[in-house]
């Protein structure tokens, strides 16, 4: 063993080191480590940043986006509510966790994960389960789904972009699927049959971030909605799975504060709804609901607005006259010129008020009314909060009340919750000038069909584009992030946003040191010593040791990490016994991608750390009999698939 070899043997245990302590983020690790490998000489300082340029960081930088476009626009909220069977425990846990694990084939797993949280605690107090028994199998479900794709995880990228340094070609996007499909159906069954008896029972701690009680909002039915034709019971019932419910209805400006249930409801109807504010959007997806004060103002509405002006202009211009003040308008020509010109300017307000009320940098945010506002006792009509400010009132949360009519003319009281839609900007002026103070952002979905349609067909197109080998895949889902900009299914302002960054680092950061333990033949030290003393020449055992040895890694370090440490050597492992790599490189991907010990070996199973009121060791009971089932499956699926 040379000097370099050594050194690089050592920087590279010192890394997996500190991976495993936790005390400093993954990425400040890889970085630290690579300008170790460029201060040493290991790796040329020309050379140390070309891992930001790598096919794999690009397409997961992509895959990342488009998966923020699906969570946004409530696509996904849409095919879980649709998926989702209504009764049976079992049944239903089934569904979702196999929903889980078809969504996170495509897109980002963690995502996945964040977006199916709510359904799963909906149906663990549904059906009377400890939150943990239905969190765990999603969770699980979501991390082996991801296996059977190439865009399914980080791991798949990085085994593809290794493959392809080595001048062998890339992993296409189904190339992964033999192996991982077998290896998620079987995980699947596996969590959703024995979590009954191998997941603790666990009392859920009270997580929530702050508490706004319900808001109460009004929606509109039009004519394509579900709701249409409906009886209000089985609106109702249909509501009841979101928690929500009907407190209201408006049918030609009037309202009706407690509707009979056998009353059919028909397009043009407004319903006034109570609903938790993580049930919101699902309860608009389900029936195919729009929030009324985000649809377009009706010429109604104007005037309601401009008569609502035209009671207070008299009553001003008469206080300014009562104090001895010269009129502003002459008062000789009331339809002369300068009126005209007032007029005109107005108009022109009103233009540009509209073209911020569309504006694409459009975000939801909740706003708390202070006791000394100045908004108080004014309604969203009064302060015209649409053509002044270009945002919608959407819903307002009033704790133990339900004395509120119509959104628009109702007078804000301190404390009231507002749920606001419009630009940053117009918010922030908003909040600044009537006093109300923004809450910690927090996930609230307002579907928006068609920005949904949109982000499924560019999505869709990516990934036609590289399973048929028309672009590789770097280019065909960047090609898509062009899509998501040219389209606004995110607002441009927020689309790096949607970027996990320490992740981008992570990756870019560790390739170079993985090349660095190549060229200086570390990789073959490590994999030669693999052979002799363990696998003593025997391709499957050593193949299995593979496997094994990552899986294990991966329960403790970052699952793309294990991936870089441990692709070159499978590769030298591969080529001092003279057979397939293929074989190797995919169970490094496999192993990589199975972390089920630890809530620290992914993201997901930190996830439900809290919401299902776990420990630290509660999940070996169901990760390891997990782990050993991926073992027996792989081995001989990736023998057959990938023969040595």
């Amino acid at each position: 063993m040379d000097a370099s070899q050594q050194l690089i043997l050592l920087i590279l245990g010192c890394t997996i080191a500190l991976f495993l302590w936790g005390r400093w983020r993954h990425d400040v690790v890889a970085l630290a480590a690579l300008m170790a490998c460029v201060l040493t000489g290991l790796t040329p300082a020309a050379d140390a940043f070309v891992g930001f340029g790598h096919p794999a960081v690009i397409t997961v930088a992509a895959v990342l986006i488009l998966s923020k476009g699906l969570q946004t626009t409530g696509a996904v909220e849409a095919l879980a509510q649709r998926a989702l069977p209504k009764r049976g425990g079992l049944l239903s846990l089934a569904v979702l966790t196999l929903l889980g694990a078809c969504l996170s084939a495509f897109m980002n797993n963690v995502g996945a994960m964040a977006l199916l949280m709510p359904l799963a605690l909906q149906l663990s107090a549904r059906e009377g389960l400890p939150p943990g028994r239905v969190l765990m199998p999603l969770a699980f479900g979501t991390i082996l789904g991801g296996m059977t794709t190439l865009i399914g995880t980080p791991p798949n990228l990085i085994v593809a972009g290794f493959r392809a340094r080595q001048d062998l070609g890339s992993f296409g996007m189904f190339d992964f699927t033999p192996v991982g499909l077998s290896v998620a159906l079987g995980g699947v069954i596996f969590v959703v049959c024995t979590a009954r008896w191998l997941v603790p029972k666990r009392a859920q701690p009270d997580v929530g971030s702050f508490d706004t009680g319900t808001y109460l909002t009004e929606v509109h039915i039009d004519a394509d909605s579900k709701a249409d034709g409906k009886t209000l019971a089985e609106v109702e019932q249909l509501l009841e799975d979101n928690d929500a419910q009907i407190v209201g209805m408006v049918r030609n400006d009037f309202r009706v504060t407690a509707p009979q249930p056998r009353r059919v409801l028909r397009a043009g109807d407004i319903l006034v709804i109570e609903a938790e504010p993580e049930g919101l959007g699902a309860s608009l997806t389900r029936l195919g609901l729009k929030l009324e004060e985000a649809v377009a103002p009706s010429n109604q509405d104007k005037a309601d607005e401009d008569s609502n002006n035209a009671e207070k202009e008299p009553s001003a211009a008469q206080d300014s006259a009562a104090a001895g003040a010269e009129p502003s308008q002459p008062v000789t020509d009331p339809a002369g010129e300068q009126n005209s010109e007032a007029d005109k300017a107005k108009e022109q307000q009103k233009e540009k008020d509209s073209k911020l009320s569309v504006s694409d940098e459009i975000t939801v945010q909740e706003l708390a009314v202070q006791p000394s506002a100045s908004i108080l006792g004014r309604s969203a009509s009064d302060i015209q909060l649409r053509t002044r400010f270009g945002i919608n009132l959407l819903a307002i949360s009033r704790q133990g009340h339900r004395s509120i009519r119509r959104l628009r003319w109702t007078d804000i009281q301190a404390g009231d919750v507002l749920l606001m839609q419009g630009s940053p900007e117009a918010i922030s002026g908003f909040a600044s000038e009537y006093g109300c103070v923004p809450l910690a952002p927090r996930s609230i979905l307002i579907p928006d069909r068609r920005k949904a349609l949109y982000a499924v067909s560019i999505m869709l197109g990516a990934i036609a584009l590289a399973a048929f080998g028309i672009l590789p895949a770097a280019v065909a889902f960047m090609a898509g992030v062009l899509g998501y900009m040219l389209t606004r299914v995110i607002p441009l302002r927020r689309i790096y946003e949607a970027v996990d960054w320490p992740i981008i680092v992570l990756l870019a950061a560790l390739m170079p040191m993985a090349a660095a333990m190549a060229d200086t033949g570390a990789a073959d030290l490590l994999a030669q010593t693999l052979l002799q003393h363990f696998a003593q020449g025997n391709a499957i055992i050593a193949l299995t040791l593979m496997l094994v040895v990552t899986m294990t890694l991966s329960d403790f370090m970052n699952n793309a990490a294990t991936a870089a440490v441990m692709c070159p050597i499978a590769l030298s492992v591969a080529s001092q016994l003279g057979v397939n790599p293929d074989s190797f490189l995919m169970a490094v991907a496999i192993g990589a991608s199975c972390a089920f010990l630890t809530p620290i070996g992914h993201q997901n199973n930190t996830l439900i750390l809290g919401p299902g009121g776990f420990r630290f060791g509660d999940y070996w009971r169901l990760g390891l009999p997990l782990e050993i089932l991926v073992v027996l499956i792989s081995i001989p699926m990736l023998l057959w698939a990938w023969p040595l």
